[in-house]
């Protein structure tokens, strides 16, 4: 009696749960029985014909090769391949002595007319699948540019059914949440994060244990901004789901991931531990203690900058602050310009100026459009520049759906200037986090070159500076956006270094 294997297969998993299994099982058993084969092992795949590569088959065709069953039994061409690679590999099988048979439509692959056939049939397969891509794509596309995400909703968010957006998870939303404030502190690198989300109680989409590569995926994922982005394309779409965090954290954890920041967690936790870089060489200034005294030193053993005692960069520090401090007359001009600009700002239309910047964004999403279209930057710099603008109309829209409250801008600008009045002051009075959190708020470009420490004041400081210093008795001499510009530069360097404290404080 002739000895066979016999292939049975379904596409997907949640097939494999149904009857499609047994039925070619029994199809394959009746066959054998009435031809008198005998059935010397079954294999059984889970798995898309579409696609090359599926182990159990190929495992079979190898077995085949060496000669350990004479026959191959299958229920239908269809369900053995889809692919044409797939199918040589078939008709190689027969070309070498093998026998296959289809237990439903009867196929005479040692005919030439059953050859034939059995190729014609294995072409029309392939193009069937080719279609039902395409289709399939179509409507994915469809669905993308109404904002809805036609995937398993990521980790945080819940499926709705289809044609609806995604919902926020009431149990792993909040959690997810904290994954991000957490790793923007800078407190915790991916691995040492997932034992504190995996103690909070954070699991994967099946409620299972969430891998390293799980919380690296999350933290990469700007479907939690609101934008849609996939992988296989890099193209981005805006979502209609509800965002569950800002996309000014979203790019401070992936400034943080690339490195820009320097080490993320010292042993130490030094105060001015990946605030400044080496002005030659790039790299963070790592700080060490030896003796009591804490230096800061560049990691490149080439380079010129070696290191500088931490009390010089406190020297430093103070004396940029010193200089971007208001005196009390400079104080009270620039609240005397404040009160001017709420009086004039009350007759004007608020909406004007982010029409114009709305505008502006558009104008920018069609000229990268017409860019690609016509070949001067490649599919890649487009994605990431499309992400870029997306995350960008998010935050505009954040800004519009907030009426504009002047009374509110003014004191807000207010408490600011007395913020000014005495800056080195708090810096010389605050414990080792608030020293760190005023200097991170209050100066940029923070270098070290050789032994000299070089910084500067934030952009918010020195428009405060230009706005107690302009003269008096000029109502023109200074543009509305300047308060506008204050304000925003001023919250957002305050947004990040808040929500880096706050939550350092929740994970105590």
């Amino acid at each position: 009696m002739k000895r066979c294997y016999a292939y049975i297969r379904v596409s997907t998993l949640r097939q494999g749960e149904g009857v499609s299994l047994e039925v070619q099982q029994a199809a394959i058993t009746d066959f054998a029985s009435r031809q008198n084969l005998s059935i010397v092992r079954w294999f059984e795949e889970k798995e898309t014909a579409a696609k090359c590569g599926r182990p159990i088959f190929t495992r079979m065709v190898k077995e085949l090769r060496q000669g350990r069953a004479d026959a191959l039994i299958i229920h239908k061409l269809d369900r053995l391949t889809r692919n044409l690679t797939e199918y040589a590999k078939i008709g190689e099988l027969i070309d070498a002595g093998v026998d296959v048979h289809t237990a439903v439509d009867s196929l005479d692959f040692r005919s030439r007319g059953g050859r034939l056939t059995a190729e014609i049939q294995a072409v029309i397969a392939a193009d069937y699948v080719r279609n039902l891509r395409e289709e399939t794509l179509k409507g994915m596309n469809g669905r993308l540019k109404q904002g809805l995400y036609p995937f398993r909703a990521p980790i945080g968010y819940l499926d709705t059914g289809r044609g609806q957006p995604k919902t926020l998870d009431p149990v792993r939303a909040p959690l997810v949440r904290k994954a991000f404030e957490l790793y923007a502190t800078r407190q915790y690198s991916i691995k040492t994060l997932l034992p504190k989300l995996q103690s909070l109680g954070l699991t994967n989409r099946v409620g299972g244990r969430l891998s390293l590569h799980g919380v690296e995926t999350l933290l990469n994922n700007p479907f939690y901004t609101g934008v849609i982005r996939i992988k296989r394309n890099g193209q981005s779409f805006p979502g209609v789901h509800e965002r569950l965090i800002s996309p000014a954290l979203f790019e401070r954890v992936q400034e943080i991931k690339s490195g820009k920041y320097g080490p993320m967690v010292t042993r130490h936790n030094h105060t001015y531990q990946g605030l400044f870089r080496c002005g030659l060489c790039n790299g963070p200034m790592v700080p060490e203690r030896q003796k009591g005294t804490v230096y800061y030193r560049c990691p490149n053993t080439d380079c010129a900058t070696k290191t500088v005692r931490e009390d010089v960069l406190v020297t430093s520090i103070e004396a940029c602050l010193s200089q971007a401090e208001l005196t009390e007359t400079n104080a009270e001009a620039a609240t005397k310009e404040i009160e001017r600009w709420v009086r004039e700002a009350k007759h004007r239309d608020t909406v004007t100026g982010l029409k114009l910047r709305q505008d502006n964004l558009e104008a920018r999403q069609h000229r990268l459009t017409d860019a690609l279209v016509d070949g001067m930057i490649e599919k890649n710099t487009f994605n990431e520049r499309q992400q870029a603008l997306l995350l960008e109309a998010e935050a505009l829209r954040q800004e519009q759906a907030s009426a504009a409250n002047y009374t509110a801008k003014a004191a807000h600008l207010r408490s600011v200037i007395e913020l000014t009045k005495r800056l080195q002051q708090s810096h010389e009075m605050a414990d080792r986090g608030q020293k760190r959190r005023i200097v991170e708020m209050t100066t940029s470009n923070r270098i070290v070159i050789e032994k000299n420490v070089y910084l500067e004041p934030q952009n918010w400081l020195q428009e405060v500076k230009k706005l107690a210093s302009t003269p008096a008795g000029d109502p023109s001499r200074i543009e509305d956006r300047t308060f506008e510009r204050i304000i925003d530069r001023y919250d957002e360097s305050l947004q990040r270094v808040e929500e880096k404290f706050r939550t350092r404080t929740l994970s105590l």
